[in-house]
């Protein structure tokens, strides 16, 4: 198998990403794989998709460390590919990344993903489906019976109005971001300066107003979704908590949350099944469920990491499952010959 893996920038890739995790079992089962930073693609007279991508020169690896060193080192291969030829194209590069300067890059990898799936390479997520999810206007689209009580506008009366209805304690963030930037918590005792916040929040979009859920205080659960179906290897879930830091209503990791090992409950697992119709019909291969009690804070389409946090407190190599559902999409393709609906082939 031939695996593409397009990221925002290889340079800046971690040895403990999920997008590492995936290549390096990939190369350890026997695949081809490479990275691909978004600015490195070209489309090129003959229609083709090319791309300058990097490849780790061993056959197995059992560090991740060593793995990305080497890929990104002297020994490491780069090489112009050619995408089309590709069994598969992964897209894990995060569009919020590229807001501001690099505008222009956030549409990369789904664009020319397009491009390469009219040959019949298999593109992880659907691309398409990908474009609507741009921002968390998307989220709105799964059902209400998951979702906070949500208000998205600019008009500061309307939050406000809002805000009292939920008896002064909302969140307010950013329509378009992701890590936590830009949120806030507002109570009562801060209606006073709740114009600030959202003149804040407002020069760059539209504002998400939600009720502040209770037991968001104790943090959240982040559980991945693989084939429109909870990821479960060895009976283990692939799922961890994390954890607010002090009185940060945030409990994104880079944010200063902390993980814990998670109990996958039967409300997430409801939650899981309430979305799954949508995240098969959109094909979304792999996605992340950041999920607080019985409702949904946000569904992460695009690059959802932590899978190495759900490994350590599980005792469960999660990225060797994610690859064998993938080879299995490999060898069905090989059966038609790369005819095949991309959406139905992601999340076969």
């Amino acid at each position: 198998m031939r695996i593409g893996f397009v990221v925002n920038n290889i340079a800046t890739e971690q040895e403990n990403y999920t997008t590492t995790r995936l290549a390096m079992a990939a190369v350890n089962r026997g695949h081809e794989a490479w990275l691909i930073g978004v600015r490195d693609f070209a489309l090129d007279p003959d229609d083709y998709v090319r791309a300058r991508a990097r490849s780790a020169p061993k056959a197995s690896y059992k560090s991740l460390k060593s793995f990305l060193g080497e890929l990104r080192g002297p020994r490491g291969r780069e090489q112009r590919i050619t995408i089309d030829d590709l069994d598969v194209l992964m897209l894990r590069n995060d569009p919020a990344e590229d807001q501001g300067r690099s505008s222009w890059a956030q549409m990369a990898g789904i664009n020319f993903g397009r491009a390469a799936m009219r040959r019949g390479v298999i593109v992880l997520n659907d691309p398409n489906a990908l474009a609507q999810a741009i921002d968390k206007m998307h989220f709105q689209l799964y059902p209400e019976e998951v979702r906070p009580a949500t208000l998205i506008t600019r008009d500061r009366d309307e939050i406000r109005t809002f805000a009292k209805e939920h008896e002064g304690d909302i969140v307010i963030k950013p329509l378009q971001g992701s890590g936590g930037s830009g949120v806030f918590r507002i109570r009562k005792d801060d209606l006073g300066n709740l114009n600030q916040m959202i003149e804040s929040i407002s020069k760059s979009g539209y504002v998400i107003a939600q009720e502040y859920l209770p037991e968001a205080a104790q943090g959240d659960m982040r559980l991945f979704m693989v084939n429109g179906e909870p990821l479960r290897f060895k009976n283990k879930y692939a799922a961890f908590r994390r954890l607010r830091s002090g009185e940060d209503i945030r409990s994104n990791i880079h944010a200063g949350g902390q993980k814990a090992k998670a109990d996958v409950d039967s409300r997430a697992l409801r939650i899981a099944e309430i979305v799954r119709p949508k995240l098969v019909a959109d094909g979304m291969f792999m996605v992340g469920l950041d999920i607080v009690g019985d409702k949904l804070m946000e569904i992460n389409v695009f690059s959802p990491g932590g899978l190495g946090s759900a490994q350590s407190f599980e005792n469960v190599n999660f990225s060797v499952c994610v690859v064998q559902a993938i080879e299995r999409k490999v060898q069905y393709m090989g059966f038609y010959q790369r005819n095949f609906n991309n959406v139905d082939m992601a999340t076969l």
